[in-house]
């Protein structure tokens, strides 16, 4: 079927299976193997952002908040996230390698204040997206810079975007700028133009209502 949100339309298969036995386990309900191809999908135009301009700040609910350079991002740990993403239209890749720092270091830094229960996400194009805290700290999700041992490509976020792979892509926004802690839950660009809140690709939550 077609669904149409806001001015992009998409082809949805709901919980489609092949003939036969070979449909692949690791592919959700709905979803297809796009082999060795990625996908570009944006909400906006692809910004002209070099690395020398690029911050990440956290704030809202932290004790402390905290804004990096490009530099000061790459000198924390490095952390990498290999296996499977998913997008909202249909597509999974599997065995992505991205590389850059996991969230869980610069939430740390900036020490969530306990009533913190969700974060939004922003970009530097303006773009937001909404989680619950909980979906991006404990190994769940990183600011990445790197994807198959090369630099992140502007289409694809560079020079940075957040990864929360256990969510429908849309979630893991473009051209990462920071992260505000919230008591509440407060729904981003997607979210507010019919896309599921929780985007969970294994309950198939793509669309409000699912």
């Amino acid at each position: 079927m077609i669904r149409r949100v806001g001015w992009l339309a998409v082809i949805v298969t709901r919980g489609f299976r092949s003939r036969g036995t070979d449909r692949d386990p690791r592919l959700p309900p709905g979803q297809y193997d796009a082999g060795q191809s990625w996908p570009v999908l944006s909400a906006e135009v692809t910004p002209e952002l070099s690395a020398a301009d690029w911050t990440l700040r956290i704030d809202g609910l932290v004790a402390t908040p905290r804004t990096w350079t490009w530099d000061e991002a790459h000198a924390l740990p490095r952390s990498e996230y290999r296996g499977d993403i998913h997008c909202v239209t249909g597509w999974s890749r599997f065995g992505v390698r991205f590389a850059g720092v996991d969230l869980d270091e610069f939430l740390t830094a900036a020490s969530p204040l306990p009533r913190a229960t969700h974060v939004l996400a922003r970009s530097h194009t303006g773009y937001t997206t909404n989680l619950p805290l909980a979906a991006v700290r404990s190994g769940r999700a990183w600011i990445a810079w790197e994807a198959d041992g090369l630099p992140l490509t502007p289409e694809h976020g560079g020079p940075a975007r957040l990864l929360v792979p256990g969510r429908y892509f849309w979630k893991s926004a473009k051209w990462i700028t920071g992260l505000r802690l919230l008591d509440h839950d407060e729904p981003g660009f997607w979210e507010h133009n019919g896309y599921h809140n929780e985007g969970d690709p294994w309950r198939e939550e793509r669309y409000a209502g699912d």
